[in-house]
């Protein structure tokens, strides 16, 4: 099963085009670990009812783990059945043939057209357990375990409402389903999944249960294996048998239009219980006796739209902004997530990083913030060998610091560049990120002020800029001697947003008390605008300002 899954993943991402470029010692450590990883979080899934991660995000790590074994195909431990440590004393009468993921609308599209009477219901998030009758009493109810054997959760059945004691008829019969606790008005979409798998595994593992714990949980009968051969001939008996979930979430469809529709009403609706994605089933499937322990071809699951994906640290950018702010941005290789593709996030401050302490292979969990903004969410999987990073030093940069292209000054200096000709500086048009970039590369400027005397000729010998553009840089720079004293100081970055009606003499030769006397201004801001007009680097500023004639220096 997570052979297939693991395929699909692969084959719809391209997250994993390159292998690592490890040496076979690295790939051993980093192929045992995740394994180990991945079969602590299966004993925990199928074993103790617990779910440590999200379903999604195990997927993914699923993938990674196969792709690395591809590329290292005679390293590390031998893959494991997920299932292995599930396994119970009592046999299942039909086995449990669990689920086969397909990726995206293209893999349902061509599902649903090689079939004829298909069928879509919501896939409720709960235990899947066989319900076994005999003359119409309950006999039975068993975990699913390996799909094979499970454990036998009889004595708790008794004690459920939701799991009728005894029929309206006396038949024999065993039923599939999904044990799951009851969420009334429940929204997928808004809410997720609540952990409501893990509450009702918990109190299935228990040795009692409360009444008012066994009232909450219900059963969702998605097949009766041995039943009437037309879907709707069974979905009409089982309601008549008291189980009326299983006819109320399932229609009938003919094409992926229709099957989306669903989806996307279950997953926006109301409905009584978590759901991770829809199912959709053909009609008619083999004899209970050919069913095994693995996806049939008659059912494939079609999970929700994934809310965080898993993105592998390629490098950790430190960006250093105008003010001295330091924020490490990670560079991880390409996913998608609600259409999204998605290279860059942001680990928000450099605190935060060291507390994560995120390295180059690192697999971190990315969250879309308003539908829109990447946001790391957290650490999912920290490589096995740790990757040294040279770490800026917080306390060489400040407002104050990098007011020349250095080597160390490269992100801050860019940053005030950037600061200077946008909107809220100087505005000036055609003037962006990638024209600094262009003159930082060709080494044509190194002070803050150094555009102010290039020509249109020297522009045009800027690799990027051809004649056409250069005039027009030029036209652009030009402007900048049009624009009043007040926006160039904004410009420069004097601290806060103060109007500033005096000329440079003046406003330079003010001290903090001088400050404090002008309207909003207290002594905090007072200070830094004494240190911001008597630093040697911005004093330094006064004679190219104006030499160029710009107004009020």
């Amino acid at each position: 099963m997570k052979a297939l899954i693991v395929c699909l993943l692969l084959l719809s991402n391209t997250l994993w085009a390159a292998c690592p470029n490890w040496p076979t010692s690295r790939a051993e450590l980093e192929i045992t670990g995740l394994a180990d990883q991945l079969a602590a979080w299966d004993d925990a899934y199928h074993r103790q009812g617990q779910s440590p991660v999200a379903d999604e995000l195990y997927d993914q790590a699923s993938a990674t783990l196969a792709h690395w074994r591809s590329c290292f195909p005679a390293t590390g431990p031998a893959p494991e059945n997920p299932l292995s440590t599930s396994t119970g004393a009592v046999r299942h009468p039909v086995a449990h043939t669990g689920l086969r993921k397909l990726p995206d609308n293209s893999a349902v599209a061509r599902w649903i057209v090689q079939r004829e009477d298909v069928w879509i219901q919501p896939k409720v998030d709960g235990v899947a357990v066989s319900v076994v009758y005999r003359q119409g009493h309950l006999q039975q109810l068993i975990s699913r375990g390996d799909g094979r054997s499970g454990q036998d959760w009889t004595d708790h059945a008794r004690r459920l409402p939701a799991i009728p004691q005894q029929l309206s008829a006396p038949l024999s019969l065993v039923l599939q389903g999904e044990l799951y606790w009851r969420l009334p008005g429940h929204i997928q979409h808004k809410a997720g999944s609540l952990g409501a798998r893990s509450k009702v595994a918990g109190l299935l593992n228990r040795q009692t249960l409360t009444d008012e714990e066994a009232a909450g949980i219900s059963l969702f009968i998605w097949d009766w294996p041995a039943g009437p051969a037309q879907m709707q001939e069974r979905l009409q008996q089982l309601s008549a048998l008291g189980f009326a979930d299983s006819q109320a979430f399932s229609q009938p469809i003919s094409i992926i239009r229709e099957a989306a529709r669903w989806r996307e009403h279950w997953y926006n609706s109301a409905l009584p219980f978590a759901s991770d994605g829809v199912v959709l089933r053909q009609g008619q499937r083999p004899a209970a006796e050919r069913w095994q322990a693995e996806p049939p071809h008659w059912a494939v699951a079609w999970k929700y739209p994934a809310s965080q994906a898993l993105a592998v640290v390629q490098a950790v950018d430190f960006r250093i902004g105008r003010s001295g702010r330091i924020t490490p941005v990670l560079r991880v290789t390409p996913v998608k997530l609600d259409d999204r593709r998605i290279e860059y996030v942001s680990a928000s401050s450099l605190q935060r990083w060291q507390q994560l302490d995120i390295r180059p292979g690192d697999q971190v969990v990315i969250r879309l913030s308003g539908l829109t903004i990447p946001t790391l969410d957290s650490v999912f999987w920290r490589t096995q060998q740790r990757a040294a990073l040279q770490v800026p030093d917080a306390t060489a940069y400040h407002a104050l610091s990098c007011w020349r292209a250095t080597a160390a000054c490269t992100s801050q200096f860019r940053a005030r560049l950037i600061w200077l000709s946008g909107k809220q500086g100087l505005a000036l048009p055609g003037v962006g990120p990638g024209t600094w970039d262009k003159l930082l590369r060709a080494q044509v400027i190194t002070g803050l002020t150094d555009w102010l005397t290039l020509t249109a000729e020297q522009l045009s010998r800027v690799p990027g800029l051809g004649p056409r553009s250069a005039a027009n840089l030029k036209k652009s720079f030009d402007l900048a001697r049009q624009r009043s004293s007040q926006a160039w100081l904004r410009a420069l970055g004097v601290p806060g947003n103060v109007t500033l009606d005096a000329d440079w003499d003046t406003l330079a030769q003010r001290n903090s008390a001088d400050w404090q006397r002008q309207p909003g201004i207290g002594p905090q801001r007072a200070a830094q605008l004494q240190a911001f007009f008597q630093h040697p680097e911005v004093k330094a500023l006064r004679n190219p300002l104006r030499a160029a004639q710009i107004a009020g220096f």
